[in-house]
């Protein structure tokens, strides 16, 4: 039996809007931010997904600098982990900043968020800047109540990536649109989550498993702020799929309890 690989630390945020429609009024439904992935990224290669990555040593510093973060009272120090992680993500590869101006406590706006985006985010996705000097030096800190639990799977054993990833929602920040970096990912869309499970069944889109699950759930919410509330109030179940091979492909198993409408799900044929 193959040995199976450590868990790495990882988040992701599914940053919402509420959708537009043809005249320009707010519809029943909600839109979310997501990229493609790079063709010659390792993991997830050509997947449409949301933006994250795994925690590094970069936001474990940040945890010990309380002045560089509100919104972390009462959460343990790998929580705290978890949401820098998921901010920093999200800022390089969207240039979306979830912040808060130090002085103010303003949140940080579109305009400034594009000025530090242009002057840092190439640098940063070059490891040449640090996230950490970054917040340090434009008097930011970042907002870690914006984000709210919603979903934590872990890769199935025997893989040989593994990630242990919290899922977060977040507000989108008004009028900050994002925009794919050209590097890990190479393009980028606001789609409903119906619309993006559709194109993962029609093969518009290549969705990861966890990817369709979350999409899934996330569309039987109406609006933004339907999704926030429910998601404060759910229990979250930790998924570690169990995978099991059949004649016809695989099949994966996950908790009932979790809240996916399901337990035992068809995958696809063995590639």
């Amino acid at each position: 039996m193959a040995e199976t690989s450590a868990s790495r630390p990882a988040s992701t945020i599914l940053l919402l809007r509420d959708g537009a429609g043809v005249d320009g009024k707010s519809r029943d439904e909600i839109e979310v931010f997501m990229m493609v992935r790079h063709h010659q990224i390792e993991f997830n290669s050509g997947a449409l997904v949301f933006p994250g990555g795994s925690v590094d040593a970069g936001d474990k510093e940040i945890v010990a600098r309380s002045n560089l973060y509100s919104g972390g009272e009462g959460l343990s120090e790998a929580d705290r982990g978890f949401r820098i992680a998921a901010i920093r993500e999200t800022f390089e590869e969207s240039g979306i900043l979830l912040a808060r101006s130090k002085e103010t406590g303003a949140p940080v706006d579109a305009k400034r968020a594009g000025e530090i985006a242009d002057a840092h985010r190439v640098a940063l996705n070059e490891h040449k800047v640090s996230f950490m000097s970054i917040l340090a030096d434009n008097g930011l800190q970042l907002a870690l109540d914006t984000l709210v639990p919603y979903a934590h799977w872990i890769t199935p054993e025997g893989m040989p990536k593994r990630f242990d990833t919290w899922f977060f929602l977040a507000v989108a920040p008004p009028d900050q649109l994002g925009a794919h970096d050209g590097r890990e990912s190479t393009d980028s869309i606001w789609v409903s989550p119906r619309e993006a499970v559709e194109g993962g069944e029609s093969g518009r889109f290549k969705l990861p498993f966890p990817t369709t699950r979350n999409l899934i759930r996330l569309a039987t919410q109406p609006n933004v702020s339907a999704a926030l509330e429910h998601a404060r109030g759910m229990s979250i179940v930790t998924v570690m799929p169990v995978m099991t091979k059949t004649e016809t492909g695989r099949q994966l198993r996950i908790p009932r309890e979790a809240g996916y409408d399901g337990e035992v799900f068809e995958v696809g044929a063995l590639g």
